[in-house]
């Protein structure tokens, strides 16, 4: 499949207003807005209700995909100013434009504004449109209510509520479509709910680029396919299950695992590669169970790909590191761990420690390791990972902070550059101490014999690897989901996120540690919060100069000023 998107700065909203009075009220809207590519189109009718703060009900539109206009749910009724002979508009004794009001409704996703134009969103006329279109939506959809994923986030459901009939006029058979149709490895499809809006064709075909599913049969027996032959298999296909609005299309990792409403939902990134995307993770009694994505124009828009979506299970592993060991430490205790490390730091000869970092640790965890590293005049770096990567939201690298540690001065150029040296210090027997954070150094030249030819292996970790079995102190960390802290993208966004759920056993964040651990070494006081820490950085590192914790927001800062954003590029085809 080819890369279906590219990275451009979308057009600007237009600065051309154009007066238009919803349901009584008037407000200025602009003249042009982007549309899904970022190319600026006419204004619609729906998009100026919402910017009047009223709500059109829809299905098939969907601001981040090409228009279609075939569900009919938005239909409105509007009025345009009246002309005379000559042309011109017609005025009011009192001056204002005379309006006429067409005799037929109007679709608001596909219709565009004009000066003077007002539109009706709730006349007795509008609430019986919409009760019909509802009827004729419900006619074949089988009462599946109790047992759907979807409910709770069921637009169908809502609208029923919202604007459908309190009784059903139906009283002939309904057809009968395919159930649990395997649509490919991570979606399930159920072809009776789905309402055919063609939300999920338009996305696959124009943003995924992967013209892999449409519509087969007619009439009542139309139903959502997949090509013959063929798994629907990309790597962006659960944003279709996000795009759903009722339960046709279903992701199998969360399918029967929770309902909805049950679900705490926490702001954070994924983790998956450096582009940073935006998510929501959804959790329940200390159980992470799903990623959705969380919406930022500045890096994945509203998408979401699907490895990072299914990237959590590793966090709740059975064999996570819960508790302190290692055979110089006199006790399992975090006192006894951070006295024996500040110890062998405060005393140790200049040159012979080192410090092994990971980028997928947060800003603030690596601002703790430079100051440690200054302390003690250890040389830092950090362990590269690279793989796969397309023209949207995939990057090459794989890891979530890499511009962060070299911002922050913890790697070399290239990353991993430094690793060699260690290697060859440790068997000249001049590199004694070795921190490790949150990596398995054994592939990267630090074998396993020359780990065991150090005087001091301190290693901090989340999962167990064959560095942290010759750790002579094992710190045991966290998951990002563990605490809170900031990212760097790889476009220069420095991005939050939040703590979901509590470490498993006696794990600590690994900023906690860390600042007691400097401190202990350095005799200063560190701040205890991640906001102060990130203002203490953002004072001593140009490159978060500016910066403050508040200022991130939701969606994130950038530094320099505002790096590039993703939009999906229009002319998508299958690879």
């Amino acid at each position: 499949m080819s890369a279906a998107a590219v990275v451009t700065s979308p057009a600007p909203p237009s600065s051309d207003t154009v007066n238009v009075t919803v349901d009584g009220r008037t407000v200025a809207v602009p003249r042009l807005l982007p549309d899904w590519r970022g190319k600026l189109v006419p204004t619609t009718m729906i998009q100026a209700c919402e910017q009047a703060g009223v709500e059109v009900p829809h299905y098939c539109y969907h601001a981040k995909l090409p228009v279609a206009g075939n569900c009919r749910m938005c239909l409105v009724e509007y009025g345009l100013p009246a002309l005379g002979p000559e042309g011109q508009p017609l005025r009011k004794p009192d001056g204002s434009l005379a309006v006429k009001k067409s005799p037929r409704p109007a679709i608001a996703c596909a219709t565009p504004i004009s000066p003077g134009m007002e539109i009706y969103t709730a006349t007795p006329e509008v609430q019986q449109m919409r009760a019909s279109v509802l009827e004729f939506l419900l006619i074949n959809h089988p009462l599946d209510c109790p047992i759907c994923d979807q409910a709770g986030e069921c637009k169908l459901q809502e609208y029923s509520v919202e604007y459908g009939h309190a009784a059903s006029r139906f009283v002939e058979t309904k057809v009968h479509k395919p159930k649990q149709v395997d649509l490919g490895p991570r979606i399930m499809l159920d072809d009776e709910r789905c309402i055919l809006c063609t939300r999920c064709i338009r996305f696959t075909r124009d943003l995924a680029g992967d013209d892999a599913l449409g519509i087969v049969n007619r009439g009542s027996y139309n139903t959502l396919a997949a090509y013959p032959g063929r798994a629907f298999d990309n790597p962006y296909t659960l944003n279709t299950v996000d795009l759903c609005p009722v339960g046709a299309l279903t992701a199998k990792d969360f399918r029967f695992q929770m309902r909805v409403w049950f679900l705490k939902e926490t702001k954070s990134l994924c983790t998956s590669c450096g582009t940073g995307c935006n998510v929501l993770i959804g959790s329940r009694e200390n159980r992470i169970l799903r990623y959705t994505p969380r919406a930022n124009d500045a890096v994945n828009v509203c998408w979401l790909c699907d490895h990072g979506r299914l990237n959590y299970r590793w966090i709740g592993r059975p064999d996570r590191l819960r508790q302190l060991a290692g055979s110089r430490l006199p006790a399992p205790t975090w006192d006894a761990a951070l006295t024996e490390v500040a110890q062998r730091l405060r005393h140790a000869v200049p040159g012979s420690v080192a410090v092994v970092a990971s980028a997928r640790l947060a800003n603030e965890e690596l601002y703790l390791i430079r100051r440690l590293a200054q302390h003690t005049g250890a040389a830092t770096d950090i362990v590269p990972r690279s793989g796969p990567g397309d023209a949207w939201l995939i990057h090459a690298d794989k890891n979530p902070n890499s511009l962060g540690a070299q911002r922050l001065g913890i790697s070399a150029d290239p990353a991993g550059s430094r690793l060699s040296q260690f290697a060859a210090a440790i068997g000249q027997g001049t590199l004694r101490t070795l921190l490790v954070f949150g990596e398995d150094v054994t592939p990267r030249g630090l074998g396993p014999e020359l780990l065991d030819r150090l005087e001091c292996l301190v290693v901090s970790d989340i999962l167990p690897n064959r560095t942290t079995e010759r750790a002579h102190v094992l710190l045991p960390g966290c998951a990002h989901a563990e605490k809170c802290g900031s990212f760097t993208n790889v476009h220069g966004r420095v991005q939050r996120f939040f703590k979901a759920v509590e470490p498993p056993g006696g794990a600590r964040p690994e900023v906690e540690f860390l600042r007691e651990l400097l401190q202990r070494v350095s005799g200063e006081p560190q701040p205890d919060t991640a906001e102060g820490l990130f203002h203490r950085m953002a004072a001593e590192v140009p490159a978060f100069a500016g910066l403050t914790w508040a200022g991130l927001g939701d969606t994130g800062a950038a530094r320099p000023p505002e790096a590039e954003r993703v939009r999906p590029r229009a002319d998508a085809t299958a690879g």
